[in-house]
């Protein structure tokens, strides 16, 4: 698994979306008990802050010291650094396994073994993500532009997963129809370029180049499409794949 976030753990705390309540709300229903959690590649704690609320015991595993410093304290969620791959807790411990925009940097095969070991009987995994956000038909196709011209180079090979909604990856669980999600804001200019500074490929484009993607040139454009202090809705669509064993 690789850590491309570890630099800009802060503004990936800050800046990142969150997940809606109504995605928790569907895999809870088909949860038979609420007593231990696994969110692996836990990151800022996101996800492992809101399974705290239902469950008894959190576990939350991440590579990333800096990015688990940001992560929440709370009683009942229990933080390691561990890679996915290797997790180490008992079989059949976990009623249910969240994996949270970091599939695509496993290893499938051994992932998948180990998290079939950790899950009880008719536990539940799932398996989230977003894809790329859209703004309006003024900013969009700035975005894009930015994303497949600029920053495309960059990305890491493991990205196309996304681009293709995990629908490619592989998933050796009896799969659960999730409904359609979509995670919706309301972003300042700021916050949307605070989120693309997040990107893995800005970070691998700065380290390449000595430079920053987002040059004058490009803040310029946008200006014209996004004036300062307005307020535009954005939308991720959410990627899910949930099964049982």
């Amino acid at each position: 698994m690789k850590d491309n976030f570890s630099k800009q753990s802060k503004a990936y705390a800050h800046f990142r979306p969150h997940y809606p309540a109504t995605l928790y709300d569907f895999f809870y229903t088909h949860i038979n008990s609420f007593d231990k959690a696994l969110d692996i590649a836990t990151g800022n704690g996101q996800v492992a802050a809101e399974l705290s609320k239902k469950f008894n015991q959190v576990h939350a595993t991440d590579i990333s010291a800096k990015q688990l410093a940001e992560a929440p304290a709370l009683t009942n969620v229990f933080y390691k650094i561990e890679a996915a791959e290797e997790s180490s807790f008992p079989d059949k411990y976990f009623d249910l396994i969240t994996i949270a925009q970091a599939i695509h940097w496993f290893d499938f095969d051994k992932f998948y073994t180990n998290a079939k070991r950790m899950l009880k009987p008719h536990g539940v995994i799932a398996v989230i993500g977003y894809g790329l956000l859209s703004v309006n038909s003024l900013v969009d196709p700035w975005l894009l532009h930015f994303y497949k011209n600029i920053t495309g180079p960059y990305w890491d090979k493991e990205r196309r997963y996304i681009d293709e909604l995990y629908i490619t990856i592989p998933f050796p669980f009896t799969e659960i129809t999730p409904p359609a999600l979509k995670m919706e804001y309301e972003w300042t200019k700021e916050q949307f370029i605070g989120y693309l500074n997040t990107w893995s490929a800005v970070q691998h484009f700065i380290k390449a180049n000595n430079s920053h993607p987002l040059s004058a040139g490009l803040l310029q454009q946008l200006d014209q499409l996004w004036p300062d202090n307005r307020l535009c809705k954005i939308s991720f669509p959410l990627l899910l794949r949930a099964g049982h064993q």
